[in-house]
């Protein structure tokens, strides 16, 4: 067993990886390690497994025997406490030019066991420009023994400058049948559970394994797969919409709030919380206020961030669901990731044409847009949902 064999539905890419993980440990050794570069980009569409194959990547880099999945370096790889693995996800709405340096400098040190420098640099789409030029610099000319890993869901979502300097791996959707096997073997998921979670997730592995294993996921599914048929009027689609804006406002609010105390809590005790009032103070003036301040502005971002994930999401399983009402329109003999809604899919099919569903589609895709682009969550939504109703 290697570290690759957890890559579900990934051939060509283990394939790929594992030769340069190959090349790589020649160039250690000091020979020529044709087929290993500086600079990587994963991508592959959300759920396919971009950053796991990164991550396995760095294993098979910093371990001796080529990532064999149970030594002590590729362990540490895997929970993130290896000394020559940076791993960076950004947490907020975008990763600032400051980050991109400081990490930079971090990536700049030697190797501290010899073999590889490895920076796992997931989300990198999420990097301002200034952020991408200043990352731009350091892949132009990295450091000896090191190496950059990006993960991206496409390479267009970087600028033109950084993906040309990279070699790109290209991940797959992973089949219902891989996804299905895995939660039944690894995560013993009965048969029946872990095909209706891997069809339904349409090959996201995560949000398949979410849902089979957390009864509120497919609790919080089920009330958006409600939502077609409830739009019958415009106090329904305004209501709608609430809803489904206050249930990722809520999931943001948990997934933050024990973090964040833990966060604040800790900044304060290093600028002297606990020892006096005074020392609080007189900490608080030479600097803490501002930390205090950069951190509450970077907890606000991350909650948003989270907030419009869950949106998005949401609006996924919308896309997912009227994708398999044109699917039925047309006679297409496809597997329908909703087919335990199939009742409510056919009326809808028969009761519309392929023209509507294909404008209602549309108007999913520009309301994923608009929040990309900071509009309002509840004002983007509600014209959404006006727009399900009248395409």
């Amino acid at each position: 067993m290697t570290v690759f064999d957890d890559l579900v539905g990934q051939a060509q890419a283990t394939a790929v990886l594992s030769r340069a993980a190959a090349a790589g440990a020649e160039a250690v050794a000091g020979g020529r390690g044709a087929g290993m570069t500086h600079a990587w980009l994963f991508t592959g569409p959300p759920g396919s497994g971009r950053e796991e194959a990164a991550r396995a990547f760095a294993a098979a880099l910093l371990c001796p025997d080529g990532g064999c999945g149970h030594c002590d370096q590729c362990h540490q790889v895997m929970i993130g406490s290896h000394p020559d693995l940076e791993a960076v996800r950004p947490q907020g709405l975008s990763y600032s030019v400051k980050q991109t340096r400081e990490l930079i400098l971090r990536a700049a040190g030697a190797p501290t066991q010899g073999r590889w420098r490895v920076i796992l640099f997931e989300d990198a789409d999420r990097a301002t420009e200034s952020a991408a030029n200043a990352l731009l610099k350091a892949i132009e000319e990295p450091p000896p023994r090191t190496v950059w890993l990006l993960c991206s869901p496409s390479p267009d979502d970087l600028m033109i400058t950084i993906r040309s300097r990279c070699r790109v791996v290209t991940l797959a959707t992973p089949s219902t049948e891989a996804v299905a096997h895995v939660l039944a073997t690894r995560d013993s998921v009965p048969h029946d559970m872990a095909r209706f979670a891997a069809r339904a997730s349409q090959g996201h592995i995560s949000r398949a394994r979410r849902l089979a294993l957390d009864e509120g996921v497919r609790r919080r599914r089920e009330a958006v797969l409600a939502i077609p048929p409830s739009l019958t009027g415009v106090g329904e689609c305004v209501s709608a919409a609430e809803r489904l804006v206050k249930t990722a406002e809520e999931e943001a609010g948990v997934a933050t709030a024990a973090l964040n105390e833990t966060e604040t809590s800790e900044l304060r005790k290093i600028y002297g919380e606990g020892s006096s009032g005074k020392g609080l103070n007189r900490g608080l003036v030479r600097g803490g206020a501002g930390a205090l301040k950069e951190l509450e502005d970077r907890q606000k971002s991350r909650a948003t961030r989270i907030k419009r994930d869950s949106l998005d999401e949401a609006l996924l399983e919308l896309v997912a669901y009227y994708r398999d009402v044109l699917a039925m329109q047309f006679g297409a003999s496809v597997e329908l990731a909703n087919d335990d809604h199939r009742f409510e899919l056919d009326r809808l099919a028969q009761s519309s044409t392929p023209e509507e569903t294909l404008r209602r589609i549309d108007t999913i895709m520009r309301c994923r847009e608009r929040l990309e682009a900071n509009v309002n969550p509840q004002i983007a939504v509600e014209a959404m949902m006006l727009g399900l109703r009248r395409p």
